[in-house]
Formats: C-alpha cells, sequence, structure tokens
C-alpha cells in the first residue's frame, strides 16, 4: 500500500458553504465546478468506496468464518481507494499523498487467484443475483467499472498516474470472482445468462 504516512487532516467543521454555487475547491488550492472531470472521477471513487463499506457489513453479518479475512481485505481497499480518490483530487501527479503501489495490485491478483482457484469453469455469462451479498458485489463490480471510466475519461485531458487506472480494473475483476465465491460457499447457484 505504499509508505504509511500519518495523517494531519483536522475537520472541524461539516459544512462551509463554499460550495454553494457550483463550485469545489482539490487539494491544489485550485477551484472547479462539481461538474468538471477530476470531480467527478474522484466522486465516483468515493461512491465505489461507500459500496465497499456496504459489501463488508454484509459479510460479516453472515457470521460465516471463511468470510472474516475477506472483510478485513476490504478495509485494506477503502483506504486504498482514499488513496486513489486523493490522487484524483491532486491535479499534480507528482504530489506528497498517498498514493498506489505496484505491490498493492500484485497482492490483489493473489487474492483473485487464490479466490478463482475454488470456482467452477464458467459456460455462460453470470447475471446478478441470488442473494442481497451477491447482488451487493456486483453492484460494487458495476460502479468500479464506472468509475474506472471515469478514470481513463480524465486522463485524456489531465495527467492522472496510469497505476489507478489498472487498480480500479482489478478491483472489478476481484468483486466478479468474490462474487462468485460468496454463492459458492453460502450454497446458492450461480443464475446464467441465457440468451433463448
Amino acid at each position: 500500500m505504499g509508505d504509511k504516512k500519518q495523517s494531519s487532516i483536522r475537520i472541524n467543521k461539516v459544512y462551509t458553504k463554499s460550495g454553494d454555487k457550483g463550485m469545489t475547491q482539490i487539494v491544489s488550492g485550485e477551484k472547479l465546478s462539481k461538474s468538471d472531470a477530476r470531480i467527478e472521477a474522484y466522486g465516483c471513487v468515493d461512491e465505489l468506496n461507500c459500496h465497499v463499506g456496504y459489501c463488508k457489513d454484509l459479510l460479516m453479518d453472515t457470521k460465516i468464518n471463511d468470510f472474516i479475512g475477506l472483510a478485513e481485505y476490504l478495509t485494506i481497499i477503502q483506504n486504498e481507494l482514499f488513496n486513489v480518490g486523493t490522487q484524483l483530487a491532486a491535479s499534480n501527479v507528482e504530489n506528497e499523498y498517498p498514493q498506489i503501489s505496484e505491490e498493492s495490485i500484485k497482492v490483489m491478483e493473489q487474492e483473485i487467484d487464490k479466490v478463482n482457484n475454488h470456482l467452477t469453469e464458467l459456460e455462460s455469462f453470470v447475471l446478478p443475483g441470488g442473494s442481497i451479498l451477491n447482488s451487493q458485489f456486483h453492484i460494487a463490480r458495476t460502479v468500479c467499472r464506472r468509475a474506472e471510466r471515469r478514470v481513463v475519461a480524465l486522463a485524456e485531458t489531465e495527467n492522472v498516474n496510469s497505476v489507478n487506472i489498472i487498480y480500479l480494473n482489478r478491483l472489478s475483476d476481484a468483486f466478479f470472482v468474490w462474487s462468485r465465491w460468496i454463492t459458492q460457499l453460502t450454497g446458492g447457484s450461480e443464475n446464467l445468462w441465457n440468451p433463448k
């Protein structure tokens, strides 16, 4: 997850009224319209982070011991997503804020492979559903894909560290694999696309 840095952020007032006219200030101090591609990109990552938190809570509600490790890993992902959002909120690629490391991506790939090795080979596309937990992991997957698209769109006009795009791409794959694994562990059956 890169170097651990202690947060020096102090938040003592929730509303400032500074955004009432549709503008917001990014970490560099620059003011942008709330419709700006940069704001949309890190806003979508923030939305994804909320869904990850919900996935984690649903996992813990099951009381299934096999899900504890994944819930703990989702806490790491939430912190990493906050790092992605902070990077996107900075207009300068070279900055002092926490960043995603190549190691974080390797760890995620190992987590994907570890779970995928226990799954059967797919013979059709998977339809979301079967349980609230499965559906929520698919929602997180699709929000992650949207966040990835927003960051790619931002990268077409602004400097964006490509590791953030790779991270989001891999994370959406992880949510797909985890959704299948969850169905397997909870004894459910996969809903497969029937094109008839």
